[in-house]
């Protein structure tokens, strides 16, 4: 077992309810950021939260799932979608619920993607979301 491999054989992660794919995906979309960050060169933990802040934002999140509206497979469309509609807890407040959902989704996809052990997709999706952060 790795840290990026799934300890227990989940051969259908799609079938897992979207709230549990956005669980996992919040997970390893966050710690994909915070790799980057470091990366990057950032050494100040004050720094880092707040740039991390940046891009695990809904709103921020909202406009990734946006960008990637027309690059989606079908199924990955299918997973994004249940978790867009998911009724979970509530956003956060002042949030906007629309951006909230839509970052679920984001969420969700990214679960799927890595509990299906797709690397290669979940890496560009990971990298197109740092771009559309940082063109803000």
């Amino acid at each position: 077992m790795t840290l990026f491999s799934p300890p227990v054989d989940i051969s259908h992660p799609e079938r897992l309810p979207a709230l549990v794919l956005a669980y996992i995906g919040d997970a390893v979309y966050e710690l994909a950021i915070r790799q980057y960050l470091v990366g990057r060169g950032l050494t100040r933990v004050n720094q880092l939260h707040k740039e991390a802040v940046k891009y695990v934002r809904a709103d921020n999140q909202a406009r990734v799932m946006h960008a990637l509206q027309d690059r989606l497979s079908p199924a990955e469309e299918a997973v994004a979608r249940r978790g867009r509609n998911a009724h979970g807890s509530h956003p956060p407040r002042g949030g906007d619920v629309l951006s909230y959902r839509y970052s679920t989704g984001l969420e969700s996809l990214v679960g799927y993607l890595y509990l299906s052990g797709q690397w290669q997709r979940l890496e560009e999706i990971i990298n197109l979301a740092r771009q559309v952060v940082e063109e803000t």
